[in-house]
């Protein structure tokens, strides 16, 4: 199983490099996140008609032909809010180029019409599991298009129905579930994003494939002679992207992350077993988006000497403006990017960013874009802003709420039209937080150096809403051993001040040699609010390894 897609706006050539570059069986595509949802949402308000992935149907205009004649089956979520009319525009893209494929779509997942969610709601997707396309594969389908599915189900689904597993085969679904949390996002497992991306050539990484076995191993690999790499780095990193404790569940099954074994079989080569799973939870996560307001934003440049004199006179000058219709939400950052004696004058440079938030759409534009541009010949010297300020515009917020799988219609519609009901879990299992595993012996004393965690320590982080992940892994076990006591959540929180007054949770997982933190709330309310710098905490992680601490210096 391959996968060409990691998110919407991923490499257009992909399902060609997969479909051509080497053996395959399934061919995945995720196109879905939670600020997708929200953009497809405002696609269907303009066109009921909308509300899918449109770059995916590009991809088929020469993937159909390709992967019928390599007899590769196509598995995708592209269908996002409208999975029946995209699966109608691939029956019609089918025969216009002359390629006669069976489509099947997953639906259910839809859940706005089901229940009052409050105001403004855009979107309401439960996310379902595998179950559905394995049903789909089973009837013959060439092409299954789901919704809102678990980013794992596109392989979970495929897998069971190759495999014949049924809904109790709990380790099996759960070391499916692992290698397909690795596909997911593309080339992130082969090299992308890498925290030592220095030790390979990643320009142009391969997209991942996982070679799954009966029992619910796998192989993580690329096709031959594409860039990036593979490696236990490569993938641990990926396994700690967006997830938090021991239990990462779903609705096919819960699997146990800290049962996990990664072994480098050869090049490019990372064995994935001993995958333990447990029976789902009896709720679906459903996905919420709705409109939450109106944003501007103004980044004023101060330049030279007296950085702060001038944030302050500018701010000062601002908030007077504002005085008589101040917006519901008024957040100034000052970032200093600026060095003395600099060189270059973008390096003598400081950024102080107005960000304003308000219900009504007229309290964050001209009475902000205004205020700014009127200081511009009265302000302080060398006044001027990154871009001209707009009149403001829509921001998205995401809440994820859980519903009982039971009143959720997953349902599978077949090639020729049949409509399957597909029944949820038969056994299920509330989740609870395992206890925590014992810690490896400390390392004995000896000299320290002030040095940045990053030289002996990985990270990759992400969102999940609004709180932000931070998988950090050592490589090496005398690593572990220092980093396991060292890294505390008290610790995180002194390396990374804007957690400080959060909540933060440490998760530890001994045969990952990691430790995993998420903050609450650091990202407001997800990242269509865009309530920070990084709206995806996607630096988070490269911020903690760049913060110094009292290191080894037998790890050095």
């Amino acid at each position: 199983m391959g996968n060409a897609s990691g998110f919407y706006g991923d490499r257009l050539d992909a399902v060609r490099e997969m479909l051509t570059g080497g053996p395959l069986d399934i061919l995945t595509g995720d196109y879905l996140a939670e600020l997708t949802m929200l953009i497809l949402g405002r696609d269907r308000m303009k066109d009921p008609k909308r509300g899918y992935a449109k770059t995916f149907l590009r991809q088929m205009e020469e993937g159909l032909g390709l992967a019928v004649d390599r007899g590769v089956r196509i598995v995708t979520n592209a269908g996002g809010l409208n999975p029946a009319g995209l699966a109608d525009a691939i029956r019609e893209l089918a025969d216009r180029v002359g390629v006669p494929v069976r489509v099947a779509h997953v639906e259910g997942d839809d859940l706005r019409e089901s229940r009052d969610w409050g105001p403004g709601v855009l979107t309401a997707n439960a996310y379902l599991g595998g179950a559905g396309i394995a049903a789909c594969l089973r009837a013959g389908a060439d092409v299954v298009v789901t919704g809102r599915v678990t980013d794992a189900a596109l392989v979970t689904g495929p897998a069971a129905a190759h495999f014949g597993w049924s809904d109790g085969d709990f380790d099996a679904l759960a070391g499916a579930v692992v290698a397909g949390h690795v596909l997911e996002c593309g080339t992130q497992a082969t090299g992308g994003n890498y925290a030592f991306f220095d030790e390979h050539d990643v320009r142009s990484p391969g997209f991942p494939v996982a070679e799954i076995h009966a029992d619910g191993s796998s192989v993580i690999t690329k096709h031959p002679d594409t860039g990036g790499a593979v490696t236990v780095g490569t993938v641990t990193a990926q396994l700690l992207y967006e997830t938090a404790g021991p239990r990462y569940a779903g609705p096919d099954v819960t699997a146990r992350l800290d049962s996990v074994r990664l072994t480098q079989e050869g090049r490019d080569r990372v064995r994935i077993d001993g995958v333990r799973g447990e029976a789902p939870p009896p709720t679906l996560k459903t996905g919420l988006t709705r409109i939450g307001g109106w944003r501007n934003e103004v980044v004023f440049v101060l330049t030279g000497l007296g950085v702060e004199a001038k944030a302050a006179l500018v701010q000062d000058q601002m908030e007077a403006a504002l005085a008589g219709r101040r917006p519901a939400e008024v957040r100034w950052t000052l970032a200093r990017t600026d060095r003395a004696d600099a060189d270059v004058e973008e390096e003598a440079s400081a950024l102080l960013r107005l960000v304003v938030r308000d219900p009504d759409a007229e309290a964050v534009g001209r009475v902000v874009s205004g205020a700014a541009i009127e200081l511009g010949l009265g302000s302080y010297p060398g006044f001027h802003v990154t871009a001209p300020p707009g009149k403001g515009s829509p921001y998205g917020v995401f809440e994820a709420v859980f519903v009982d799988a039971a009143e959720v219609s997953h349902t599978a519609v077949l090639p020729e039209g049949q409509r399957m009901t597909v029944l949820p879990a038969r056994e299920t299992r509330e989740l609870a937080e395992p206890e925590q595993p014992p810690l490896p012996e400390p390392l004995p004393p000896g000299p320290v150096r002030r040095a940045p965690l990053g030289l002996v320590a990985g990270a990759r982080s992400g969102d999940k809403g609004g709180s932000a992940n931070t998988g950090v892994w050592a490589r090496s076990e005398e690593a572990w051993r220092w980093l396991a006591h060292t890294l505390t959540e008290e610790r995180f929180r002194e390396l990374l001040p804007e957690a400080r007054d959060l909540p933060v949770t440490r998760h530890v997982l001994p045969n990952l040699r990691a430790l995993n933190f998420t903050v609450d709330g650091l990202l407001g309310e997800g990242v269509a609010s865009h309530a920070r710098f990084d709206p995806q905490a996607k630096a988070l992680g490269e911020w903690l390894r760049s913060r110094h601490l009292d290191i080894p210096e037998v790890l050095l």
